[in-house]
């Protein structure tokens, strides 16, 4: 088999792998991808878009439940109401199908070479990859690591059997009557919500005080307010420490020091995730390190001449949108137009029930920073389309300095409010005011007129409140 020999080696097709290659191939330069699974990454095959899917799905089924139900305050009914899981996820797999295909057609649009297999380093400008055909070896003037994160495995609950991870929640064809999940963060109560809904018996266990540990109490109290309502237990500052003896259940250490044993078809395990480099050769690199992560600089530099880093292999925050927006810019470096990571925020979601969006500072970590701060807050209760769409809990804050009034953070809950998140980074990333916001004439009745109202609390001249 012949060598192949290019300019630029991108491992990995994730969000931030076909990205750069995408840009790079627009950009002339001769450039290889590696792919041992679908293009797409855990992204598109076993994680947002996939994910997405069954929540939107499980939401749809709850809304007809309660229909169903007479819960439902218009005046609708319906009668007789089932959820076929198997074809669900027959549905989510064909969407991500399109997505996969789709970036493959990308690659190919952009004469990006694809080989199909898992790379290993021999040095800092060769690999070999094991294709089903044989070994292939690569070498590149640049090379780009974007290999991704795994699901993080518990010693004490390894996976297997009933032991899961956000992988093979994503595929299950049958619903689980008893699901235990643990970890309180983002991908446990996005995807414990979405069973919940679908009709399993859902139970949290998180290891500190509060689920959503990484967001401030107040945005999580709505989150918390509806997975009471819904039925889902929530265990905090508790602790997994493994199966019981017979298998079906897991036990816990409870806040007071007691164990509890929570019986279980499936123990879904989303305590984080651990960058993927095992078997990669990256050992023999001796690349520095930032704990367990790749250490980059501004423009996503590893500390070895000629190879580069994006996307969760380089920590947190691990989220595509981070990865894509590093992709691309390291394609430019590399063809030789000058970039430089200068992100005021990175947005970030959680798509739960309400959902989450946060972009910026919070009002601690502003006052944290030293900032004198003024804040304004707009509930959805006042917000006429809020209302009428049966979702009105929830607010937007905005936290700005108090001496210029530039916008420091923007954050909401509330139901649909993941599409605010590009109107909260675009205020950020142009430095708006909080005169800006107040300014600006929102079209009405939109949920984003809550974002001006907001604004305009902060300036001591709110409207609506």
């Amino acid at each position: 088999m012949k060598e192949i020999v290019c300019k630029l080696l991108v491992i990995g097709a994730g969000p931030g792998g076909y990205v750069c290659a995408i840009r790079a191939g627009q950009l002339g330069i001769d450039t290889v991808i590696v792919e041992a699974g679908k293009p797409g990454g855990t992204c598109l095959t076993v994680g947002c878009i996939p994910s997405k899917a069954l929540i939107h799905a499980a939401e749809e089924f709850d809304a007809t439940q309660k229909m169903l139900a007479g819960k439902n305050p218009m005046g609708i009914r319906v009668q007789g109401a089932s959820i076929d899981l198997a074809r669900t996820i027959a549905w989510k797999d064909g969407i991500v199908g399109r997505l996969t295909g789709g970036v493959s057609g990308l690659l190919q649009k952009a004469r990006v070479k694809i080989v199909h297999g898992r790379a290993h380093f021999r040095d800092g400008k060769t690999v070999e990859v094991e294709t089903e055909t044989g070994q292939q070896i690569i070498r590149a003037e640049t090379v780009v690591i974007a290999t991704g994160s795994d699901p993080v495995e518990l010693a004490n609950l390894p996976f297997g059997g009933r032991v899961i991870s956000s992988t093979e929640a994503l595929s299950l064809t049958e619903l689980p009557k008893k699901l235990v999940v643990v970890g309180g963060g983002y991908i446990g109560l996005e995807l414990g919500t979405a069973f919940s809904k679908m009709g399993s018996e859902v139970t949290v266990v998180e290891a500190t005080p509060q689920v959503l540990p990484l967001y401030d109490a107040e945005l999580v109290r709505p989150v918390m307010r509806k997975l009471t309502e819904s039925g889902i237990r929530v265990l905090t500052s508790a602790k997994a420490i493994g199966l019981a003896d017979n298998g079906e259940a897991l036990i816990i250490e409870t806040s007071d020091g007691r164990q509890q044993t929570l019986p279980a078809d499936r123990i879904l395990v989303t305590v984080g995730r651990r960058p993927r480099t095992a078997g990669s050769g990256l050992e023999e690199l001796d690349l520095d390190r930032a704990g367990p992560y790749l250490r980059i600089d501004d423009r996503c530099r590893t500390s070895m001449r000629g190879i580069y880093a994006i996307g969760d292999v380089t920590g947190e925050p691990m989220l595509a949108h981070r990865a894509m927006a590093q992709g691309e810019m390291v394609a430019e470096i590399i063809a030789g137009k000058k970039r430089a990571w200068d992100k005021r925020c990175i947005p970030a979601i959680c798509f739960t029930d309400p959902e989450i969006v946060s972009a910026g500072l919070s009002p601690a970590e502003a006052q944290a920073q030293g900032y004198e701060i003024r804040t304004g807050q707009f509930p959805f209760s006042a917000n006429g389309r809020a209302m009428t769409m049966l979702s009105d809990e929830g607010f937007v804050r905005v936290v700005a300095r108090a001496d210029t009034n530039l916008v420091l953070g923007l954050q909401a809950v509330g139901a649909g409010v993941s599409e605010l998140s590009a109107a909260f980074a675009l205020a950020i990333e142009m430095g708006a005011r909080l005169e800006d916001i107040a300014g600006t004439i929102y079209a009405h009745p939109t949920r984003s007129e809550a974002v001006m109202e907001a604004a305009l609390k902060a300036l001591g001249s709110a409207l609506h409140i």
